[in-house]
């Protein structure tokens, strides 16, 4: 049978399973706990199987499945490798609060794809290794380039991982009633289940499984509100009134005599914490707590067109400060884009170079059919809060509020104690929730809660995949075997690296549990630490001769080491250069990583024949030179 057929069937069974347990929903009124469980175990119990079916021992496909997957699939895995819990889960929440400011996050991350088709894939492909490390050590002559590709991956992917785990954890405990912590366990389930048993093959073929449950789940809301407002099943569509509406309403509830009165208690409040915290002898553990708390009541004291509690300027464009940060974090995201080594990676699986352009094309086609619709998703949800909880009476809260209050992304305070719930009274701890919620918030039958919590767990589980072996290939292939022990042998390698995928989720899971912080800010923290490292390397690698192995080195420890910098001191130690903020930080680094690596290598020997060879086989194909993964590079010092 075809892979057209396969996954034809695929599709409708899915949406015919949907179908059944939404008819239990409405004949036999099944729970919403058994849904939120049938849901759950039909997921995973897809993944699993797959990864069942598609294990191997073969190095080529475990490493780059075998290098056969044709365009069409491979864009589906790269789409759903690449929309990960932060573009499922929390995009369409930050647009929501963020307005136009939050565009910066669709525009970065699929610009970030005509970089990568124009500037790196095909090449990459062409180079023919294994993982991005390999091509660091080899087009940079030495070991010293791989291990910071190692370093570097590792960071920027275990930092991305964590986030998925945190999205694994926020959606079993919601609709599966576990513990936080336990979620973020039990969710890995399925990951371990096909990266562990076939590697890259299994993961691939998991991941389209997975792209195509997503995208569903995501559509099938917006597109049922469409059309229970507009009568149009087209929300890309009918979004833009919407927005008008939402405007509209806004604009009533600021200047609502009430709103008002709200937000200057929640001033009266943030006065009174100012003072607390000039008081003498607080301890270091208290004056953080009263910070945080500070931070928190000023997002709802503040006038509605500041930052995050935004109602009345919703549609408008930043400015001054605001509009360098738009800027910024959209350089950052769309450069790190193409430096992210479990989405370069996936360009190492198709049998061509050709395919491999293709397969970008493919990739952002599917990509495109999400980002599309969150904006539309955003507006959705907005209208929602402002019609079924803006106005309502304490005692009658929606259902859908004491559901989701356990999750501690909201909260609902009568804050001036007149039992009717004002937008002030909302108090959004994290976006997360939009998505997730919207279903419920509007009204929705439980079923398509459950069909978005599938989608939500598939958008993180195959950006874990993919991100885990990153990691474990990193240590395994990159380290032990092309550093600390080139002769060992297959199965040792292997067994190496399911070691290594098992111990890397499992502190990730860890590390999870803390909540560090919002998915979407974990995620772009990780792209920057990507774009400062990897992209000016790659690029320079690619398209110019004269780098060498001294210039990549100092490059990469320059770009690697002031993005990382400035994440921490201005995340924890008010460390501010130009405003900027900390999910743009890669902005610094990665002009100082072209930078760095065009001055040293000027200023040293250029590099060996051979790889002057190397970089033209690698960009004219057709000159006859064959392209080796391995070529010779003399000792380093």
């Amino acid at each position: 049978m075809s892979l057209k057929k396969i996954f034809t069937l695929y599709t409708l069974g899915f949406l015919g399973v949907t179908a059944l347990i939404g008819i239990g929903e409405a004949v036999f009124d099944l729970p919403n706990r058994w849904i939120g469980w049938l849901f759950m175990a039909l997921s995973l119990g897809i993944y699993i199987l797959i990864g069942i079916i598609t294990r191997t021992s073969n190095a080529d496909q475990y490493y780059v499945a075998g290098r056969n997957v044709p365009a069409i699939y491979n864009g589906m895995a790269t789409g759903s490798d690449w929309m990960s819990a932060a573009s499922f889960i929390s995009m369409a929440g930050t647009l929501s609060v963020q307005g136009f400011a939050g565009l910066a996050y669709i525009m970065g991350w699929t610009g970030g794809y005509l970089l990568l088709a124009v500037l790196l894939g095909p090449y990459l492909r062409q180079f023919g290794a294994y993982t991005i490390p390999d091509f660091l050590g080899a087009r940079y002559e030495g070991n010293t380039a791989r291990i910071l590709g190692v370093i570097a991956a590792i960071a920027c992917s275990f930092t991305y991982l964590i986030a998925q785990v945190t999205g694994v954890g926020l959606i079993v405990s919601r609709f599966i009633g576990l513990d936080f912590k336990i979620g973020c366990f039990v969710g890995l389930i399925g990951v371990l289940f096909c990266s562990v048993l076939g590697g890259m093959k299994s993961v691939t073929w998991t991941q389209v499984a997975q792209y195509i449950i997503l995208i569903c789940s995501y559509l099938v809301p917006v597109v049922y509100l469409s059309f229970k407002l507009f009568s149009v099943p087209v929300p890309q569509l009918t979004y833009g009134q919407l927005l008008q509406r939402n405007n509209a309403k806004a604009i009533a509830i600021t200047n609502d005599p009430q709103e008002k009165a709200t937000r200057a208690a929640w001033k009266a409040e943030s006065d009174q914490i100012a003072s607390q915290l000039k008081a003498e002898g607080l301890s270091p553990a208290d004056k953080e707590k009263l910070t945080a708390k500070k931070k928190s009541v000023d997002a709802n004291a503040t006038a509605p067109a500041k930052e995050g509690a935004t109602v009345g300027n919703y549609l408008s464009v930043p400015a001054g400060n605001k509009m360098w940060n738009f800027l910024a974090l959209t350089f950052c995201l769309m450069v790190g884009t193409a430096g992210l080594p479990h989405i370069l990676t996936r360009y190492y699986t198709t049998p061509s170079v050709r395919e491999a352009r293709t397969s970008v094309g493919w990739s952002l086609f599917f990509i495109a059919l999400l980002y599309i619709t969150a904006p539309a998703y955003a507006a959705f949800a907005r209208n929602a809060v402002f019609t079924n909880l803006v106005g309502s009476n304490f005692s009658e809260l929606p259902a859908w509020v004491k559901l989701w209050a356990p999750a501690g992304l909201f909260e609902v305070v009568d804050k001036l104690g007149d039992g009717v719930v004002q937008f002030a009274d909302f108090v959004v701890k994290s976006t997360d929730f939009v998505v997730l919620a919207t279903p419920e918030v509007a009204g929705l039958p439980f079923v398509i809660t459950g069909l978005v919590m599938a989608g939500g767990l598939a958008a993180a589980l195959s950006t874990a995949d993919g991100l885990l072996l990153t990691i474990s290939n990193a240590i395994s292939h990159d380290l032990y075997y092309n550093v600390i022990n080139p002769k060992a042998s297959l199965t040792k390698r292997l067994v190496i690296t399911k070691v290594l995928l098992v111990v890397t989720a499992l502190i990730a899971a860890w590390v999870a549990t803390a909540r560090l912080g919002i998915i979407v800010e974990m995620v772009a923290w990780a792209f920057s630490l990507a774009a400062a490292s990897f992209f000016p390397v790659l690029v320079l690698g690619i398209w110019w001769k004269r780098a060498n192995r001294p210039g990549a080195v100092a490059g990469m420890v320059a770009g690697f080491g002031v993005t990382l910098y400035y994440l921490i001191g201005s995340r924890f130690f008010g460390v501010s250069w130009f405003g900027t903020g900390t999910v743009a930080c890669g902005v610094f680094g990665v002009p100082l990583n072209f930078l760095v690596t065009i001055v040293v290598s000027l200023l040293t020997a250029p590099p060996s024949q051979s790889v002057q060879d190397l970089v033209t086989s690698v960009r004219y194909p057709k000159t006859g030179q064959a392209v080796k993964a391995r070529v010779s590079f003399a000792p380093e010092g």
